[in-house]
């Protein structure tokens, strides 16, 4: 049997980018999200998500910058701002621009999510990279990285929005993920493969 997380990463990065992220939710396959907590968007993107109950909520955490030695005291922070937040624990753990990925943090990030309890990206299941940058990012990718899943769970990050006055090295692309997420062909591929499409809460 083969299950699929699609995440979308930061939820709270503009009120433009999380207002994506909902409608990629609700019109599309976008089960999970994660949530930068600092931000000024931060709390329009938590009171959006209010209305998806659905919606598991993670913390995608920004670790860009931060020296090793300081990680695990700038994960507790920020963990703790999602919880302020957002009044729960979130459901899984990650980072902003896979900083987890860097050999002198992953031990750290690793540790972390264990001693907290909470899954993460590319520790507790596997993260398909496939969907990502152009010209990866249209609905033919989405079919053909269905049709080649492996089975069990995996997870699949995406990054829609709107990128209105959104300064980011990854701006038009996000529109065009949230449109590729929402083709009615995609949620008709996944039925038709059976292929289950969950949040990190389903775990």
């Amino acid at each position: 049997m083969r299950r699929l997380i699609v995440n979308a990463d930061d939820l709270g990065y503009t009120a433009d980018v999380s207002r994506g992220i909902l409608e990629a939710h609700e019109r599309g396959i976008v089960t999970s999200a994660s949530l930068m907590v600092d931000p000024p968007a931060a709390e329009y993107g938590v009171h959006l998500v209010r209305a998806a109950p659905q919606l598991s909520v993670g913390l995608h955490a920004v670790l860009d910058g931060i020296p090793p030695a300081r990680c695990d005291q700038e994960l507790t922070r920020q963990l703790a701002r999602f919880e302020e937040l957002v009044g729960d624990r979130p459901t899984h753990l990650d980072s902003h621009h896979h900083a987890h990925r860097e050999p002198r943090i992953r031990d750290v990030y690793v540790a972390f999510a264990d001693r907290h309890d909470l899954p993460a990206r590319e520790h507790t299941i596997p993260h398909d990279p496939r969907f990502y940058g152009a010209p990866a990012i249209g609905v033919e990718r989405l079919l053909e990285i269905l049709g080649t899943l492996a089975e069990g769970v995996s997870e699949l990050a995406c990054h829609p929005g709107y990128a209105d006055g959104l300064v980011s090295r990854y701006t038009v692309e996000r529109e065009q993920e949230l449109r590729s997420l929402t083709d009615p062909r995609v949620r008709a591929r996944a039925d038709e493969l059976d292929i289950e499409l969950i949040g990190w809460r389903e775990l």
